[in-house]
This record gives structure tokens, sequence and C-alpha cells, in this order.
């Protein structure tokens, strides 16, 4: 029964989604063409759900080269209309077009002189008789059994403006490069573009011993390095293990006698690793998936070439796990 609804309810709203396929028209393409001509910037505003869904399209334009800002329709009436100026677009976000707050403020934009945008599911609203251009975003039924609660139209106005943004981008070709800058996270978004051969510690400043060291000989070579691993080699350099300063730990918390166990006793066998080609994004994603911080780094024999740490692609002291 509750798997059903909630099948019922993603099918409701990508038919809602489907059907503004249909109902797609030149205004849209007349919306874009203004967005890219103008030398304001793009005023979003709703209120409710709308609003919601209109501070996410903000930050996606945002975040994409449009210059944005969300204006709340009630605040706008208490002062913040002196953010507006004639050379802005407003696309004002209302599903029924009868938002009190939000048509209460559209005169006053239009007396600004901006131009006006409605996404609204009534093509024949009040908020579609003020404005200049109609996007229909309007869907035959919300997902909700009552049939009253925003879903499906929100979903359809979020991918709406999801739609705008993305077109956006390839009109004012809108690059990759341009993307980082806008996402830089300090130097984050240009270290996560790098690939792990760009990044990884190499030569002597590994840590390695060779199988059949000693406990002594592992944990020297882990003070020198600083890491808190090192890695185990066959007589070849193929990557047999590595040893952590948790694995360290636990043996003694476990009260094993540490100094007395050969290095194979307590290595890890076949430890994660990475390629020297995988983007430094993917080593990223794997280091907090599983909560490490350091990877060996071999080629495609299985030979050690380096290792990676996490405050190599992070920056010293900058970032943790889940941001915590």
């Amino acid at each position: 029964m509750v798997l059903q609804q909630a099948i019922d309810v993603l099918k409701t709203e990508a038919r809602g989604i489907m059907g503004l396929i249909d109902r797609i028209d030149d205004s849209f393409v007349k919306t874009v063409d203004l967005i890219c001509n103008s030398k304001g910037r793009l005023i979003v505003s709703g209120i409710g759900k709308s609003g919601i869904v209109g501070r996410k399209i903000v930050a996606t334009l945002n975040s994409t080269g449009t210059r944005s800002l969300f204006l709340h329709p009630v605040e706008a009436m208490h002062g913040d209309l002196g953010m507006v100026c004639k050379e802005d677009i407003l696309i004002a976000l209302s599903n029924s077009g009868e938002t009190d707050e939000l048509n209460i403020m559209v005169p006053s934009i239009r007396g600004i002189g901006c131009t006006i945008i409605a996404f609204t599911g009534v093509k024949h609203s009040t908020l579609a008789g003020h404005s200049d251009l109609i996007i229909d975003v309007g869907v035959a039924e919300e997902a909700c059994s009552m049939g009253i609660v925003p879903t499906a139209s929100t979903t359809a106005m979020l991918a709406m403006g999801d739609a705008l943004a993305v077109v956006l981008i390839n009109k004012k070709h809108f690059k990759e490069s341009d993307f980082k800058r806008y996402h830089p996270g300090g130097m984050l978004g240009q270290r996560l573009s790098m690939s792990v051969n760009d990044m990884m510690i190499t030569g002597n400043a590994v840590p390695v011993v060779p199988e059949g060291s000693t406990i002594q000989e592992a944990v020297a070579e882990i003070n020198r390095a600083g890491l808190g691993v090192v890695l185990i080699a066959r007589p070849d350099n193929r990557l047999s293990g590595i040893i952590t300063d948790g694995d360290l730990r636990r043996c003694i918390a476990r009260g094993k006698p540490v100094a007395q166990l050969g290095i194979e006793e307590i290595m890890t066998p076949e430890p994660r690793t990475l390629g020297i080609r995988v983007p430094a994004f993917d080593a990223l994603n794997l280091m907090e998936k599983y909560e490490i911080t350091v990877l060996p780094i071999i080629d495609r024999d299985g030979k050690i070439q380096g290792v990676l740490h996490l405050h190599d692609i992070l920056g010293k002291g900058e970032f943790k796990f889940n941001g915590n």
C-alpha cells in the first residue's frame, strides 16, 4: 500500500512535467532572449511553496552565470523595491496566478519599468494579465489525495526553471571553467578539476617498507613520512597491504603484543586504491564514502606510484568529512 502510493505520486509528478512539453512555446524563446540581452538582473519572486522554488531557481541561475536575486513580495512592499531598477526582469511564480501578495507587488514593479514574466498554471489569471510574457507551468492534478497540496505543480515550476537555466548556459556559452570560477570553495574547484597524478605524493616522500619488515621499521617509516600510514611492498614493488595509525591503536587496544607481531599480521591486505588518471573529484568521493584520508596510487600492474592524502585535495585544515 505504502509503496504503491509512493509510485502513484512519482507518476503524477512525472506526468506534470511531461505535460509541459506540449505547452512550451515562443514565450519561452522570448524570455531567453530578453534575459540574454538584459543589462540588469533577473529577479524571481513568489511566496509560500512557490517562493521556495524561486530561491532554488535563483541559486541555479547565479551559479551558472545569470545574475539573479530573490525578492519576497511582502518585503518588497516594505522597502525592498529599492533593489529593483528598470533594466531588471521579473519572473513571478504563482500556480494559481491569484496570489494576493504577488499581485499587489507586480504593478509597482511595472511602474519601475521592468519586464514581467509569469510562471503560472492559469493563463487567464490576474498575474497573467499583469505580465508581458506567460510561461505555462500548469499541471492536470496535484499528487496528494486531496488535490490541494502543492506537489506536482511545484515540481513542474522547478523543472521549468531548470530548463530556463540550462538553455541560458548554452545561449551564453557558459563553460566548465566559468562554473569552476563561481564554485571556487577557496581553491577547491581548481583542485577537483585535476587528476590524482597532479597532486599525489611520489618518490622518497611515499612511506613504504618491504614485506618481511619488522613493526619497528614500519612505525619508523610512518613517523618519517608523517602521513599516518605505511605501504607494504612486494619485491617487484606491487602493493601488498597498508598499515595505518588506526591499525596500530586497535591492536594495542585489543591487548596484542604489537612489538612482537609481523607487519603481515597487522596490515590490511588489498586496501582501496586508485589509478593515477582518476579525477580528484572521484578520489574525494571515495575518501568520504569510506572515511579514509590516505589512498595508495597504483598502476595497472598494481605497482606503487604514490599516495594521495585528503589534505592534498581539500587544503590542510579547510574541510572535514560531511562538513562536520
